[in-house]
Order: C-alpha cells, then sequence, then structure tokens
C-alpha cells in the first residue's frame, strides 16, 4: 500500500470497473427524480432504485458510479466527532440480473488487493450468518481461512428498508493497526472501536420484502456496491479521519488561514472548523445540483448548515461573510471529478454570499427580538427567559442559542437550558419518526398488527422455568397460526420468566418447548407500551403452533451473569458517590454476561487513586457478603428510605426497590443476586468521557473477570519468558534495561556531538545570502533525526545570523523537517514555526512551532528536493 489522493482513489475504481465492462455513469443530482420518498439522495443505489426494481430499462446491465450523497440524521454531531458528516462520496459497482456473488467478491478483492495494494493478511471479510455460498467463494475461490471470515446476524450484513430489493451483504474490513484499537482483550472485527474499518459492502440483492416480512426470490438478481470513498481515502493516506484526507483538509486550511486558528489547537476550535469543513463541501454540492436556501424541504436543510457553517465561523472570530471565499477550494478539490462546479463557480459564490449576508441581517433581527424578551421578563420581575422564547428564537428565527446564553449573561440574567433542551429532543423525536415513516431509502416498514388486548405476565424475578400458553405467533413480520422448524418466529405468552431487555439489562436467552418442538430463544423485547413481550428465536424442530402450552426455561448460567452484573452496577454508583460526590447519577447503563458499562454525571476524568478507591469499595461490598432483596412499595415510603432513582425517569405510585445489606438502595425493575458474594469479583477496565459532564467506566465480574487474570498472568509469562526472567523477577530485570538503554542513549547522543561537529563546516559552506541572512537548506543523507536536532541546536547556538532548514527521510519514507533561526534572524523578522509550515505542506505534510525552533512532518519525499529549493524564497518574502 502506498499513499493515494482521494480523487486518484475514485479515478482508479471507476477504471477498473469499467475494465471489467461497466458502464460508467456520472453522479446523479442530489435531488431525487421521480422519488418522492426522498429529500436527498443518501446512498448510491438511491438513484438506480428503478433499474432494481425494473420499474426502467438500465443503460446497460453492469454500472459503476461515483454518487454524491447527503445525510443529516446526525447533524447535531458533525464537528463533536472526526467521524461524523454530512456530504460523503459513494462508490459503487451495479448489476442488474448479470454476475452475483462469484464475480462481486472476486473484484472487491482484486481491487482492494491489487489495484490498492492493501496488505491481504489485514483485511476481513463477513458475510450474513446464513450465507454459506459466500463463505464458500470466500474460503474456496479467494482462500481466505474460515476462521478468518466473519458470520454476523441479520442486523449487520442483511441488508433492507421495509419494502423493496434486499438481500444479504459481504462486507471487507480493514485492520488499521493497534494504534487505533480499543486495547480491550479480543477486540476483532465488529468491535466499535477504530481499529477494524469497513472499506467495502457487496449486497446479494436476491430477495424482495413486500413490508409485510415475507421474502420472495427474485427473477433478477442484482449486485450493489457500496464503498465510501472517504473511508478509503482514510486507509490509504493512514490517517485519523475523514477531516485528515487530502481534499478535506485542504478545506480546513484554508478556514484556518481566514480564522487565524490552527486544527489541533483546541477542542472547541477544532469542532467549529470541522462543522465548516464538511458544511461548506455539502452546501457547495447542493447549489450546484439546483437546490437553493429556503424554509422548507430541501432548501431549509441547505440553509440550516450553511448558517450553521457561519455561525461557527462567529465562534472562530470571523465577523464578515466568508464562506463564499471557502467555495473555492471546494470547487479546486472536486471540480476534475464534477466538471458543473467549475461551470458554476460564479453561481455557487453569489448564493453562499447571499445567505450568509442574509444570516447577518437574521443575527440583527434576532437582537431586536431578543432584547424585547429580556425587557419583557425584566417587567414581570424574572431573570430568566422562559425555555419556549429561547426556542423560538432558535427554531424560527435562527438565532444561535450560544449567543442568546451569552447575551442573557450580560444582562445577568439566564435561560431554562434544560428545557430548552427538552423541546429541542421533542423536535428530533418528531424527526426521527418522520424518517422512520419514509425509510432511510424511502421502502416503509409496516406494524406487526397484534390483538391490542394481548398482555403478559412476567414471573422471571422468581421462577426461571414456567408454562405459558401461546397468545401469537409472527413470522416474516406476519402474525399466522404455525411455524415449523428451520424458521424464525416471535412468541407472544400470557406468562414469561424471560426478562425482557429494558433499563439497560440484556434479556434472557434459553428455550420454549411443546412435545418435540423446540424453540431457541435469542432476544425478548418489549411492544411499545409494555404490555405484550416478545421471544425471538429460531424453531430448531417439530411445530409451534398458536394456542399450545409451552414450557419456558431461561438459561440460567447466563442469567446468574448477568445478575452479577446488575447488582455489581449498583455497588458501583455508591461507591462512585462516596469517593467523588452526590453529585453523581446515573446517565446510562449496560448490563450483560459479567460486563458493566456505567454512565454518569461527573466533571473531570477519574484519577488513578479515585479509580482504585471505587474498586476496593465495589469488591469490598462483594467480599462481606451482603443480602440482596428486593420489595415493592409506595413511592413516597421508597424516598424515605432514600432510595435512589434514575434521573429523569418517570415511575407509578407503586415501584420495586433493590437493597444491598445497608450499602445500596434503588429503585430498579432489574433481574439480581440474593447475595452479593455471588458477584465474585469486580475489576474496573476503563473509565472515559463519553459527553460534556457525562463520564463512562466499563468494568468485568464473575467468569470475564477470571478470564482477564488468565490472559494477564499467561501475558506476565510471556514478557518474563522474552526477558529471561522469573515472572517475579520482570519489574527489576525491566529496570536494568531501561538503564541499558539509557546508557546507549547517552552514547549516541554522544556520538551525535561528534559527528555533528564535523558536518557543521560542510553544511556552513552551503549557505546563501537573503537580506543579511545566511539561510541554509538541506537534505542529511543517511542520517538520523536525532542527530538533525543535534545539528539544529549546534547551529542556534553558533550561527545567530542563520536560518537553516534540515531534512531527513525515515526508513518508511516520511520526510522529517527541522527549521532553526539564529538571535540575529529573528530579529530581522525570520520565524521558524511559519518556515516549516509553508515547507511541510510541499511535503504533503504539517507542522509548527515557536519562531526559533520547528519541526515538521511530510509524507511525500519525492516533493523534499522541490521544498528545500523554496526556502529561499519563503525566507525571501518574510524578510522583505
Amino acid at each position: 500500500m502506498h499513499y493515494m489522493g482521494l480523487n486518484e482513489i475514485r479515478e482508479k475504481f471507476l477504471t477498473f470497473f469499467e475494465s471489467k465492462e461497466h458502464l460508467r455513469l456520472p453522479s446523479f443530482s442530489l435531488i431525487p427524480q421521480g422519488d418522492k420518498s426522498l429529500l436527498l439522495i443518501n446512498s448510491g443505489m438511491a438513484p438506480l432504485k428503478p433499474y432494481f426494481t425494473g420499474e426502467q430499462e438500465p443503460p446497460r446491465r453492469r454500472v459503476t458510479t461515483c454518487q454524491k450523497c447527503i445525510r443529516t440524521g446526525d447533524i447535531e454531531n458533525v464537528g463533536k466527532t472526526a467521524r461524523h458528516g454530512t456530504f460523503f462520496e459513494m462508490l459503487g459497482n451495479f448489476s442488474f440480473g448479470d454476475y452475483f456473488k462469484k464475480e462481486a467478491i472476486a473484484w472487491s478483492w482484486e481491487f482492494l488487493t491489487e489495484v490498492m495494494e492493501l496488505d491481504p493478511n489485514r483485511l476481513y471479510p463477513s458475510i450474513y450468518e446464513d450465507d454459506d455460498e459466500a463463505f464458500e467463494i470466500w474460503n474456496k475461490q479467494i482462500g481466505i481461512p474460515a476462521e478468518r471470515i466473519f458470520r454476523f446476524g441479520k442486523e449487520d450484513n442483511f441488508w433492507e428498508h421495509g419494502s423493496g430489493p434486499c438481500g444479504p451483504c459481504s462486507e471487507i474490513y480493514y485492520d488499521r493497526g493497534e494504534k487505533y484499537g480499543c486495547g480491550k482483550p479480543g477486540c476483532t472485527v465488529g468491535c466499535d472501536c477504530d481499529r477494524y474499518m469497513e472499506v467495502w459492502n457487496n449486497v446479494f440483492s436476491q430477495f424482495n420484502n413486500d413490508g409485510q416480512g415475507n421474502y420472495t426470490e427474485l427473477v433478477q438478481k442484482n449486485i450493489d456496491t457500496g464503498m465510501g470513498l472517504e473511508r478509503l481515502a482514510v486507509v490509504m493516506q493512514d490517517v485519523d479521519s475523514l477531516f485528515d484526507v487530502d481534499t478535506v483538509k485542504n478545506i480546513t486550511n484554508h478556514i484556518s488561514r481566514i480564522s487565524g486558528k490552527t486544527y489541533g489547537e483546541s477542542y472547541k476550535t477544532d469542532v467549529s472548523l470541522r462543522v465548516i469543513t464538511d458544511h461548506i463541501r455539502s452546501t457547495v454540492m447542493m447549489i450546484c445540483d439546483g437546490v437553493i436556501p429556503s424554509n422548507e424541504g430541501r432548501g431549509y436543510v441547505l440553509r440550516r448548515l450553511l448558517r450553521r457553517a457561519a455561525r461557527h465561523g462567529k465562534l472562530l472570530g470571523i465577523d464578515k461573510p466568508f464562506l463564499y471565499q471557502v467555495c473555492d477550494t471546494v470547487i479546486q478539490e472536486s471540480g476534475g471529478a464534477y466538471p458543473a462546479l467549475v461551470e458554476k463557480q460564479g453561481y455557487i459564490r453569489k448564493v453562499i454570499q447571499v445567505e450568509e449576508e442574509r444570516f447577518d441581517a437574521t443575527v440583527d433581527a434576532g437582537l431586536a427580538i431578543l432584547n424585547d424578551m429580556i425587557e419583557a421578563a425584566k417587567k414581570a420581575g424574572s431573570k430568566e427567559l422562559p425555555a419556549a422564547d429561547a426556542f423560538k428564537l432558535h427554531d424560527t428565527y435562527g438565532f444561535p442559542i450560544d449567543l442568546t446564553i451569552e447575551i442573557l449573561e450580560e444582562q445577568g440574567m439566564s435561560t431554562d437550558r434544560e428545557g430548552f433542551d427538552a423541546l429541542i429532543q421533542e423536535q428530533k423525536e418528531r424527526s426521527r419518526e418522520d424518517r422512520k415513516r419514509m425509510g432511510d431509502v424511502g421502502w416503509a416498514s409496516e406494524d406487526l398488527g397484534l390483538d391490542k388486548s394481548l398482555k403478559t405476565e412476567f414471573c422471571g424475578y422468581t421462577d426461571l422455568e414456567a408454562t405459558g400458553n401461546v397468545l401469537a405467533l409472527i413470522a416474516e413480520g406476519e402474525s399466522t397460526d404455525a411455524v415449523r422448524a428451520g424458521s424464525k418466529v416471535t412468541v407472544v405468552l400470557d406468562k414469561t420468566p424471560f426478562y425482557a431487555e429494558m433499563g439497560g439489562q440484556v434479556p434472557d436467552y434459553g428455550t420454549i418447548s411443546h412435545g418435540d418442538c423446540e424453540i431457541e430463544i435469542n432476544n425478548v423485547q418489549k411492544n411499545g407500551d409494555g404490555r405484550i413481550y416478545l421471544h425471538s428465536g429460531v424453531v430448531k424442530s417439530g411445530v409451534i403452533s398458536r394456542g399450545d402450552t409451552v414450557t419456558c426455561k431461561v438459561d440460567k448460567e447466563r442469567r446468574q451473569a448477568i445478575c452479577r452484573s446488575h447488582t455489581a452496577t449498583h455497588l458501583l454508583q455508591q461507591a462512585l458517590r462516596e469517593v467523588l460526590g452526590s453529585h453523581v447519577e446515573q446517565a446510562g447503563s449496560y448490563t450483560d454476561a459479567d460486563h458493566v458499562r456505567f454512565d454518569f454525571t461527573h466533571f473531570a476524568a477519574m484519577t488513578p487513586e479515585e479509580i482504585a478507591k471505587v474498586e476496593a469499595l465495589v469488591n469490598n461490598a462483594i467480599l462481606e457478603g451482603m443480602n440482596v432483596r428486593t420489595d415493592e412499595m409506595p413511592i413516597e415510603e421508597a424516598k424515605k428510605l432514600g432510595a435512589m432513582a434514575l434521573f429523569g425517569e418517570k415511575y407509578g405510585d407503586v415501584v420495586r426497590v433493590v437493597r444491598a445489606g445497608d450499602y445500596s438502595i434503588e429503585f430498579c425493575g432489574g433481574t439480581h443476586l440474593d447475595n452479593t458474594a455471588k458477584a465474585g469479583m469486580f475489576k474496573i477496565v476503563s473509565e472515559a468521557s463519553v459527553a460534556a459532564g457525562v463520564r463512562r467506566i466499563e468494568a468485568l465480574t464473575g467468569r470475564a473477570f477470571l478470564e482477564m487474570v488468565e490472559k494477564r498472568e499467561e501475558t506476565l509469562n510471556e514478557i518474563a519468558s522474552e526477558l529471561k526472567a522469573s515472572p517475579n523477577d520482570v519489574v527489576s530485570r525491566a529496570g536494568q534495561m531501561v538503564e541499558e538503554m539509557r546508557e546507549l542513549r547517552r552514547s549516541i547522543e554522544s556520538l551525535n556531538g561528534k559527528v555533528a561537529e564535523m558536518k557543521l563546516v560542510d553544511l556552513f559552506n552551503l549557505t546563501r545570502d537573503v537580506h543579511g541572512v545566511n539561510v541554509l537548506a538541506a537534505k542529511l543523507e543517511g542520517e538520523s533525526p536525532e542527530l538533525m536536532r543535534t545539528l539544529g541546536d549546534l547551529i542556534k547556538e553558533r550561527a545567530p545570523k542563520m536560518v537553516a532548514v534540515l531534512a531527513v527521510v525515515t526508513g518508511d519514507s516520511k520526510v522529517q523537517l527541522l527549521c532553526v533561526c539564529g538571535k540575529e534572524a529573528l530579529k530581522a523578522g525570520a520565524h521558524a514555526g511559519k518556515i516549516i509550515k509553508e515547507v511541510a505542506k510541499m511535503c504533503g505534510g504539517g507542522g509548527g512551532g515557536r519562531p526559533d525552533s520547528a519541526s515538521a512532518g511530510g509524507k511525500k519525499p519525492e516533493k523534499l528536493e522541490e521544498a528545500l529549493e523554496a526556502v529561499n524564497n519563503i525566507v525571501d518574502a518574510m524578510l522583505k
């Protein structure tokens, strides 16, 4: 694998599939044509739906595209993370009744390993759990060992959106290396961390879903490949996120130059730079395709994106319209692939500039309205602006809440931020429900249509085995009277011992049986109003019928493991309050077999000492062997006992209270141990931030704790073996090795000093005079970065009139740069940080530093000579 620009990747993909007899089609407009179910094109296949459904004849049976896409479902997260964005490009190869799995898989592998030259050993395919055909292709034809092919369930590897074409899919993941991993034992494909990145998704459209969960085999089987261009660029450029990809980063750099802010300075600055970078990409593309700002539909999406970007410009200190200037860089980076951008550049600039000016007017109008609201509040004797007023300013007039709060503070007032956030959340919920009704690509799903009189009694607090009557059966999305072996089924019972997923606790697993029929249950959920328990699983044998009396058996071992985790969670919350303070509130939790994830309110990272204290308190509570009891009681009585409630949760008049001795008492509807000692041991494995003022602890109990201890012991033994020491002597042996390395480093530094002295004379002979300053630009052949730094220190010390730029190319073909400026050179106007920034940019990198010393890196060693030749001109321009 070698560095490859985003534009080069796009062209290589399209050219590759042209070589496989695909017709290259230009990107379709972001405005859907003849599809009222979509506001904007949001996937590579969306504009091709008529070809998949057979409504239209495709221009050729094989097609390849790079499709512009917009998604705004997570707009509030854009900028806050390096993952989220509203605009992306989707590479795709499509077959309409032509080739199928064999060719699609083979070509995806060929492109990634031969054209992109990705290491095959770092690529891992996944398949739908039942797709043995795809497994055979990967295993027998491509040659991937069985243990490197991952089978995932319907949620991950079956592509469908309500009614319409659907089918299993096969994804390909790339292992980016340990530095992107979570560091947890067992981290592998499917982990939520950033190590294993999905770079390819082959969708095998072989079924039609009628919207009722009924699947029929398609006469014309299709291929729909989706691959995010920016994602692949992240891999090919070995960068952290889409905001570090070459074309995107150039946009951020333009914004940085306008604002005087540098990406990486602070989280707050980075958020604004990311928001502006992402939103200007989206808006330029939308305007080019004919969207204009308005107060409804896609025009409102455009206006909202532009105004969010403009607001973040103000947060960066930019007090005048600037986005229309940044759009030039967007067009420069993407105009080669989308010529219409260049053709409409003047128009795009004008639309953006006018909207920015209108936003400034909106801010002025909002100020006038806000001032009226402030006066009204003061006359009423209030120092708080009602949440409804703040929301109206935000929603109707586009006035930013941050600006509202800032102005109120200047007036000695505040607003009900929680109330405002609640109104925003209600708005989001309405939008989310709208999106659910429409479907992600416009194929809506239908309700299960169960009788509303049905109700399930839960007896699982006391019984792990019980009999119940089958009230209803659901198969393939429809109510049915009987389901046979080999089918998936959802069973509704009048009575159940199975705990349904809720309150952060995962559901029970187990079996439902009747005569020779056995159903393996792997999920239990409640319906919307909580009356009905939906037991989902697979009929392993026999036939299950409506009206049958069945035996339910909960997996006892798994239930016990979940109870260990849940009881430990209660002990953890009390321990956190003791160590950190009474402000700690539960903000979310997830408890499964021997694993705890607990979110809580706190405003700083926990120190190692605090983590150790919390862990010790929990383990002491476990070792004390306190009895755990549960009682139902009136809510007022529970409050008098001091029971902790979940913040923001609504409770009825009667509540369930769980007590662990006198140590912990909480409202809780989950399942628990009867004695804390049965939790075994408790170990915190991580503590981190998940949101402003919210921290997350992950911990292990029970068998997971034992497995961790065994793995650590194994690791310790391996380290001891490598160090040729016993496990007890590892620390002392490691200390000896560290001291030996220090001695070696001192020796190297001494030798570097002597070598540097000898090289210095030769380097001084290479200087050029620029306005009375001696300028040196040199590549140090075969030398180390350490020697380069030693030379830099000597030059600063001995040559006060010198500006020196030194460079080395490391073994991994990366450029390392150093610039130093002597005292006299500084007085003349030289600045090492600014010089190195310009030089590094030419080498495909970045960096900076102090006026007298600055360092940088680059990824394009082939550009180094050109960059060094430019040093004289850079210094010349600086000293004029």
